[in-house]
This record gives C-alpha cells, structure tokens and sequence, in this order.
C-alpha cells in the first residue's frame, strides 16, 4: 500500500511539473503571440516604431483665443508676483507661467498659495498640470524663486467667456494674522 501511494504521488508530482512547465512556457509565449495579435488587428500600435510620428495635440481649438490674466497677493513679509501680467492661448494648448516668490525676512518661511479664478464658472475648465499650489513651499532668508504654472483650458470652456483671471493668494504657515500686521507695521508695509 505504501509502496502504491508512493507511485501515485510521483504521477501526481509530475502531472504537476508538467502543467508548472507549460504555464511557464504559455506566459513566455504570450508576448510574441500578443505582438501577432495586434499586427493583425491594427490595435496598440505604440509598440509599433516605424509608425510613430510627432504627436500632435487634436484637442487645441484654433478657431478661439482666451486671455489669461494672471494676479498675486502676498499674506505676509514676503514678494510675490507673476513674471508676466497675462497670455492669450487657445483652448486645449498646453501653456506655461512662472510666478516669482521672494523672502524678505532674515528667517526660513513656509507659504502656501491658493489659486482662485474669476469668472467663477471658468474654474472647472481651468486644469492646472504643475503648480507650485500643490505643495507648501519652503524659503530661506532672502531667497527668490521662480515658480512654474502649467495649465490647459478645456476647449470645451462656454464661448462667452474670453477672459479668465487666475489669481494667488500666498500665506505664510504658523504665523497669525496678527503677527503678520505687526510686522507689516514695523516694516513699513502697511
């Protein structure tokens, strides 16, 4: 009996490390197979190098052109402006402005910025890809930096808005708004 259970679980090993074989092999297989697949069906044609030509953006609306006009206001004793006062691009094109922040105090400061955008009804066709909003920023004293917006107009923004004014408000973080006016005063700020 001992002798019979020891055959069977040597078949049973084996079936095993056959079937452990052939799943190996179909997974290495699938590739070639899955390259065949789609040279004959014409899908994902990534992969395919010879067929790769510039990509063109076929969202971008030619047609009309919005104005942006870009603001700041700074929360604090620090500068911030945008590098340009506005841009007229198309809907759909990817475009990029650049905000500069300077320290003016002797210490580190956070900020966090705050976009808002009038009219209120462009903000959900305003689509930010980069933005120094997205995260708090951190300076040293008398630093400067120059800070990257890019962002795209959904073409799909209601043609009877040509204007859009995208504006950021910069606080510092951990100071009150109280220490801000006093040292505003005590600098002459305000």
């Amino acid at each position: 009996m001992i002798e019979r259970n020891r055959r069977a679980n040597r078949r049973t090993f084996g079936k095993l490390l056959l079937l452990a074989a052939f799943m190996f092999g179909f997974g290495y297989a699938l590739v070639p197979f899955y390259r065949a697949f789609c040279s004959l069906t014409g899908i994902n044609r990534v992969g395919d190098k010879t067929s790769l030509a510039l990509a063109r953006n076929t969202q971008v609306d030619e047609s009309r052109e919005i104005t942006i006009e870009f603001d700041a206001n700074a929360r604090g004793e620090f500068r911030f402006k945008p590098m340009q006062r506005s841009m007229t691009v198309h809907p759909g094109q990817i475009a990029q402005v650049l905000y500069k922040v300077s320290n003016r105090t002797d210490h580190v400061v956070r900020l966090q910025a705050i976009p808002s955008y009038a009219p209120a009804e462009a903000t959900s066709y305003f689509k930010k890809i980069e933005c120094f909003c997205f995260t708090q920023q951190t300076l040293k004293p008398n630093e400067s930096r120059e800070m990257p917006v890019i962002f795209v107009v959904d073409p799909k923004l209601p043609k009877d808005i040509p204007t859009i004014t995208l504006s950021y408000t910069s606080f510092e973080l951990g100071a009150t708004s109280t220490d801000v006016a006093t040292n505003q005063r005590e600098s002459g700020g305000g």
